[in-house]
């Protein structure tokens, strides 16, 4: 079964602390769903029209755990803590087999 995998690549971070907040909040939601973060933050490479800011990759056994997770109230209550403090570009995709 292919693996899912959450990527978020942030545009903009305006609020540190809400960002703050929401890791501590999303790690919990995260490891609670079996997911295991892979990349966070760290040396950035950008080509094209890549952005060489904050990136977080976020593997999962499967595709559809890792959209139950994003969907789940722990998940939720994180996305809240985070509310206008960044703007990131968040993707769940399936991984080939």
């Amino acid at each position: 079964m292919p693996k899912g995998y959450w990527v978020s690549v942030y545009r903009t971070i305006a609020d540190p602390e809400k960002l703050a907040a929401y890791n501590t909040l999303a790690r919990v939601a995260v490891e609670a769903g079996g997911g295991r973060t892979i990349v966070r933050g760290g040396r950035v490479e950008a080509h094209d029209a890549g952005i060489a800011e904050r990136t977080v990759l976020v593997e999962f056994d499967s595709f559809e755990q890792a959209v139950a997770v994003r969907e789940s109230a722990a998940y939720q209550e994180a996305l809240a803590a985070l509310s206008d403090g960044v703007e990131r570009d968040f993707r769940i995709v399936e991984g080939t087999d």
